[in-house]
């Protein structure tokens, strides 16, 4: 990871931007020399975002496992179809 001081957003902020795309790794700016702030490109955000949102789904289906809230796949296909099906008959 390389680290920038804070002048540098000002300096050389072009530079530190195509860093960030092109490494696709994130820089530190610090304040002080104390680390302070990281950048990365908008689509390794966006990555560690749906990573994140994976994550947090994966760890709610396993509370509910843990917590016995499972039904069969057949079950909850079966009702996905029943609810589709009450779903389209309520448009027409």
């Amino acid at each position: 990871m390389e680290i920038r001081p804070s002048a540098d957003l000002r300096n050389h902020y072009s530079e530190i931007a195509r860093t960030c795309r092109e490494s696709r790794q994130p820089v530190t700016i610090t304040v002080n020399g104390r680390g302070d702030t990281v950048l990365m490109g908008l689509t390794e955000y966006r990555q560690m975002q749906g990573e994140l949102e994976l994550l947090r789904t994966l760890s709610e289906a396993e509370a509910d496992v843990r917590a016995g809230r499972v039904a069969p796949v057949a079950d909850t296909f079966a009702d996905i179809r029943a609810r589709l099906t009450a779903q389209k008959g309520g448009d027409e």
